[in-house]
């Protein structure tokens, strides 16, 4: 068997996280600077920590402890999925920018899905 090692900017996950990021920080800065301290700081906390969580589960030794960042992940892809449906409804964002960011967050949730039980698959054999 070979084994395949990978860079953490190699994987379409974190990749995704990224650009997750990136969505977050577009909407962050076209809010009214009162809605940046509160909603917009909440955004980007939980859009951010998508991939933060992703990289730190990447850098472990375990893949119990990896899968528990995962995990983590997974919880702040739901988190910003909350936030960016709460912009949506107050109108302060664009439908059109909510379904972007909706249909990224649902690539994303799938392929951090499938991420979670390759990691486990990996290391069960």
């Amino acid at each position: 068997m070979v084994e395949v090692y990978l860079k953490l900017g190699e994987l379409e996950v974190y990749q995704l996280s990224i650009e997750l990021g990136r969505e977050a920080w577009r909407i962050y800065g076209v809010l009214p600077k009162s809605l940046r301290f509160s909603i917009g700081d909440q955004l980007l906390r939980s859009a951010d920590s998508v991939g933060a969580n992703i990289a730190e589960g990447f850098g472990r030794y375990h893949y119990l402890d990896s899968a528990k960042f995962y995990y983590n992940a997974r919880g702040s892809l739901w988190e910003s999925k909350h936030w960016f449906f709460l912009l949506k409804e107050r109108k302060l964002i664009e439908n059109n920018v909510y379904d972007s960011a909706n249909d990224l967050m649902e690539k994303l949730g799938i392929k951090l899905n499938n991420f979670i039980q390759s990691t486990k698959k990996q290391h069960a054999k």
